[in-house]
């Protein structure tokens, strides 16, 4: 019976033999003393996961020996982007450094898409397809309390979403496969994007508006990978869904409108109080009776402010709060629900209503047949222990808008650590990340875009329609 073995024990094994490691590792690599990659067992072999030639072997051990190399600069890199965080189309300062360490890499570089995206274009020594790769710059008005050597250096902004980390990866990934551009079959399209946490108001950016500047124009990519920080994923271990893997997240304003009045007279006014609390529990059985109970749906109040004294009926009362969903078509039917209902229960208070609905980002759907098509890559990375299926997340991600327009690949980098008490979650003060994570994130998109090229490289051209 084979047995093929998935993580990079074996590669390493192979680095050995040529000659990349020593035989009779230290007891100070890194690599052989667990803190990055682990040496495989027999007892760890995946007689599910498919044969690995020898040629992708020695391919992996040169990425591995080259990330293991590279680590110091990453975390560097990681330091930097984070004592200097930049909110939504602000990322001046960001832009500027990819840009020039993807020049300094020989990438064709265009830059200033939807304000201060960059793209950076890898073209391999061989024809073949086109895979892109998608970082976000953007960090989040937060005040960092946790106190490192790296804290923001920016009071009131910190990157507590892991996008300083998501640059990195791509970044490394970036320095990795321009060592090899030669022997790659095709296009590497690296998207740092803008604004992913949203511009701010009365401004457009992100994901939408890099696709209107052109950002999947030559070359389109045919398909594209994204990844997102995870701090309830154990550092060395990747998250994936199989369909969806985060939500759509709409905004809206309601606003409520009766009549001031005297409060000891409360019959000569219109309440608008009264109203928006009958609207907030009549907007809840949306959830209970009018979907299907086995399609996740949120819809959350998240602020509301009315009137201006104790003594006196509010005449006005906003209200501002968000949908997230996971089905596209119960996507579609909040905003004509919530509007029968304020229509319902204003009329019968005899108030009036006005509703400012946004949608920001659809869902974003994973295409099934890519992600089973790398699963095996990534095992043979991390190994199956650390390949960790997981369940939609009910935040969202402009990366949506890419996804909705080639197959996408959006999975989860595990950056927490009990063991060292990282376990804060994403927007919130004291988020961090184990910073062994950076390697482990470049070894995997590395891996999966040189897979995928070489696969796209080896399948049949499609067919010409006759004319």
């Amino acid at each position: 019976m084979r047995v093929y073995l998935p993580r990079l024990g074996l590669i390493l094994l192979g680095m050995v033999a040529l000659g990349v490691l020593p035989a009779r590792p230290s007891p100070t690599c890194c690599f052989w003393s667990g803190c990055f990659f682990r040496p495989v067992t027999a007892s760890s072999a995946m007689p599910s996961s498919p044969p690995v030639s020898a040629a992708v072997l020695a391919r992996d051990a040169r990425y591995a020996a080259d990330i293991r190399d590279l680590t110091p600069k990453l975390i560097e890199i990681r330091h930097d982007l984070h004592q200097h965080p930049e909110l939504s189309n602000r990322e001046e300062r960001t832009a500027r450094i990819v840009a020039e360490r993807l020049r300094a890499l020989g990438l064709e570089v265009q830059t200033g898409i939807a304000h201060h995206g960059v793209i950076g274009v890898l073209r391999g020594g061989k024809p073949g397809r086109v895979i892109a790769i998608r970082a976000d710059m953007d960090a989040l008005p937060i005040e960092e309390i946790r106190d490192t050597p790296y804290k923001s250096r920016h009071a009131g902004v910190m990157h507590a979403c892991g996008h300083d980390v998501h640059t990195t990866v791509a970044l490394g990934v970036a320095e990795v496969l321009a060592r090899y551009r030669a022997e790659l079959p095709g296009t590497v399209k690296f998207i740092f994007q803008p604004a992913e946490e949203g511009p701010p108001r009365g401004e457009r950016g992100g994901a939408k508006m890099m696709l209107e500047e052109g950002a999947f124009d030559a070359p389109t990519p045919d398909a594209i990978f994204g990844l997102h920080c995870m701090p309830t994923i154990e550092v060395g271990s990747i998250g994936y869904c199989e369909t969806s893997a985060m939500a759509s997240a709409d905004r809206f304003l309601i606003t409520i409108r009766g009549k001031k009045v005297h409060g000891a007279y409360p019959h000569e006014g219109i309440d608008a109080i009264v109203t928006a609390a009958a609207v907030i529990e009549q907007l809840q059985t949306i959830r209970s009776r009018r979907i299907d109970t086995q399609s996740p749906l949120v819809l959350s109040i998240g602020s509301i402010h009315g009137g201006n004294r104790f003594n006196i009926l509010a005449d006005e009362v906003r209200m501002e709060g968000t949908v997230r969903t996971l089905d596209p078509d119960v996507h579609a039917r909040i905003e004509p629900l919530m509007r029968q209902i304020l229509k319902g229960v204003t009329e019968s208070h005899g108030a009036s209503y006005e509703l400012d609905y946004e949608r920001i980002v659809p869902v974003t759907v994973n295409h099934a047949p890519l992600v089973a098509q790398m699963l095996p890559t990534i095992r043979r990375i991390v190994g199956e222990g650390h390949l960790v299926p997981t369940r939609p997340q009910m935040g969202a991600e402009d990366f949506s808008y890419f996804a909705n327009r080639v197959p996408a690949f959006f999975y989860f980098l595990g950056v927490g650590n009990k063991a060292k008490g990282i376990t804060a979650m994403l927007h919130t003060p004291d988020f961090d990340v184990d910073e062994q994570c950076l390697p482990v994130g470049v070894a995997v998109m590395a891996a999966m875009a040189t897979d995928w090229l070489e696969s796209a490289a080896a399948a049949p051209s499609p067919a010409v329609p006759a004319k």
